[in-house]
């Protein structure tokens, strides 16, 4: 029979959890990174000539106009007839109207977002010289009941060969009413919602950069290997981002991860004591590896996903012995070699 421990997490401080940042001086580093405000101009359309409305929208978003109409709407333009695309781009328009709307007043300008962003790419230039890093932002009204999740949880926001594009809809701030009606909850529980805000903005953007320099590999590993694998990736994160709060980074409140240190050793005997380190169960480690409202076996107040936490730690300690490995190196070492070397063995 498996040995659960139940671990209560609330209620307990973690005065330290926040390491001193040593960050790179990146203020040489020139990007250019043009925002193009693609829900303004689609909601502007002229719906009693869309084709010729959508043809200039189109001259101005060359790219990103058939990826929001084919791949976002999901609606396949050369296969139906002009006047079916008409009537379901004009229902979008007029349903989503009170949602642009909340979008205006949230993002009136867009500059402190984009600002933040333009930080993150330049730490990816320094980072990834041969990386070409997009040079547009694009913001969007896209469906509720739609999301692309990048492989740490970036609900909504997606790169494109347009640039980076950012689904507003989706960050419009945790209190947002339609997030918390029925249909709203039956799609992003609270759990999920909370994470709406613009903070995660930049985080989910650079989350894309890090996926599109190192597209992830199949997930049929032990779970130490996977946890590993999402260590890495936000290990790689908190130099793109270090001046960003690591409960955005990791999605957990400031409860939960000053729970999930303060807890560090009694977590990590969570797996040693069941033997999960190794499992290859998929009905095992998803409870571990996906994103949820709490791990059951730590209690109500911890958070789900707590494999991420875990394999954070461990290369993290592996780094503090191995500073002088870049993170494309990184990103590449063979997570058991990482696992073994970095003697992670928290008290």
């Amino acid at each position: 029979m498996k040995k659960y421990l139940l671990i209560l997490l609330s209620g307990l401080y973690f005065a330290g959890c926040s390491n001193s940042i040593d960050a790179p001086d990146v203020s040489g580093i020139k990007v250019e990174l043009e925002t193009g405000r693609f829900e303004q101009d689609f909601f502007a359309l002229d719906t009693n000539n869309l084709s010729v409305s959508l043809h200039q929208l189109q001259v101005k978003y060359p790219g990103f106009v058939n990826d929001f109409v084919v791949n976002i709407l999901g609606i396949p333009i050369l296969q139906q007839p002009d006047t079916a695309v008409d009537r379901l781009l004009k229902k979008f328009i007029a349903d989503y109207k009170l949602i642009k709307d909340t979008a205006d007043k949230v993002f009136s300008d867009f500059k402190e977002e984009a600002n933040e962003v333009k930080k993150g790419l330049a730490f990816a230039k320094h980072y990834f010289p041969q990386y070409k890093i997009p040079n547009k932002l694009i913001t969007y009204i896209g469906p509720l009941d739609a999301y692309f999740q990048g492989s740490l949880g970036g609900y909504g926001d997606i790169i494109t060969n347009e640039g980076l594009a950012i689904g507003l809809q989706l960050h419009l701030g945790k209190q947002y009413s339609v997030y918390h009606t029925e249909m709203g909850q039956q799609l992003y529980p609270e759990y999920i919602s909370r994470r709406f805000e613009p903070a995660y903005i930049p985080v989910n953007c650079m989350k894309n950069i890090i996926d599109d320099l190192f597209p992830e590999k199949p997930v049929d590993r032990p779970l130490i290997d996977q946890m590993i694998e999402k260590g890495k990736r936000l290990y790689v994160l908190d130099k793109l981002l270090p001046f960003t709060p690591d409960t955005l980074k990791i999605g957990y409140t400031k409860k939960q991860l000053e729970g999930c240190y303060a807890n560090e050793a009694n977590i990590w005997n969570l797996f040693l004591q069941n033997n999960f380190l190794y499992s290859i169960e998929p009905a095992v480690n998803k409870n571990y590896m996906q994103d949820g409202p709490k791990t059951e076996e730590l209690g109500d107040a911890s958070p789900g996903f707590i494999g991420l936490f875990v394999g954070w730690q461990i290369v993290k300690k592996y780094m503090k012995k191995n500073s002088n490995l870049s993170l494309g190196e990184l990103i590449e070492m063979d997570s058991r070699k990482i696992f073994e070397e970095s003697k992670y063995k928290p008290k």
